[in-house]
């Protein structure tokens, strides 16, 4: 096997553990190819082992990528900070946006998808650190932007995003997955009209197990496939 097969093979199997552990099936979490600068050969050697979500930060390299791989065989998603200034192109080339944390960003992402035709589906990128740095809404402020975004015809919310603090040991990220977790859940309860809470995108290399046994239903893998970057 080549080393992103083998790779890929390794964090299928990890998921799996994880997700049994917890009682959920394995298939109820599904493996994202992060493909920040990476080489397109190594990408479609992902591709052709089986990754069939792929995630980019950004458009330009998004738009490279998706025009010379082709956007039949796999979903793209975006999950960089994403400027409204480039939503018309977002709309377009992506199958789901991952980091809408604004109504500003979502009037534009709405506005974009109605020009072009399309219904766009979009998580909401959650805070749950604080951190400044970190993009993303407060949890507290979730909701009500929810109810917000609920109102936009072109755009179709189906979870929850979110990216805490890096750390050695992966479980001291659990509490941040739980408290994604926690408000997902709370949003459920509340019944919002078209809002549909099927997704939890949080995980990355170093706490995807970690994130599933939370209930991850995405985990955006890449230096665990693709190896290191340069």
């Amino acid at each position: 096997m080549s080393s992103v097969r083998e790779n890929i093979h390794i964090v299928r199997e990890t998921i799996a553990e994880a997700a049994l552990k917890v009682g959920r099936r394995p298939s109820d979490v599904r493996l994202m190819g992060v493909t920040k600068t990476v080489d397109d050969e190594r990408i479609m050697e992902a591709i052709a082992a089986g990754i069939d979500i792929v995630g980019e930060n950004y458009i330009q390299e998004g738009k490279r990528k998706i025009e010379k791989m082709g956007s039949k065989t796999v979903e793209w998603h975006m999950i960089g900070h994403l400027q409204t200034n480039k939503a018309k192109y977002a709309v377009r080339l992506f199958d789901m946006i991952h980091s809408v944390d604004s109504m500003r960003l979502a009037q534009e992402l709405d506005k974009r998808s109605r020009n072009a035709d399309v219904k766009t589906d979009i998580l909401i990128e959650v805070n749950v650190s604080g951190e400044e740095t970190k993009s993303g809404i407060p949890g507290k402020q979730a909701l009500d932007l929810i109810r917000d975004i609920a109102t936009l015809d072109n755009l179709s919310i189906r979870g929850l995003m979110t990216m805490p603090p890096w750390f050695d040991n992966p479980d001291d990220a659990r509490p941040y997955f739980v408290a994604l977790r926690e408000v997902r859940d709370r949003i459920i309860d509340e019944n919002i009209p078209s809002i549909l809470m099927k997704e939890l995108s949080m995980g990355m290399s170093g706490d995807y197990a970690v994130a599933v046994e939370e209930g991850a239903t995405i985990v955006r893998v890449g230096t665990a496939i693709f190896g290191a970057r340069p």
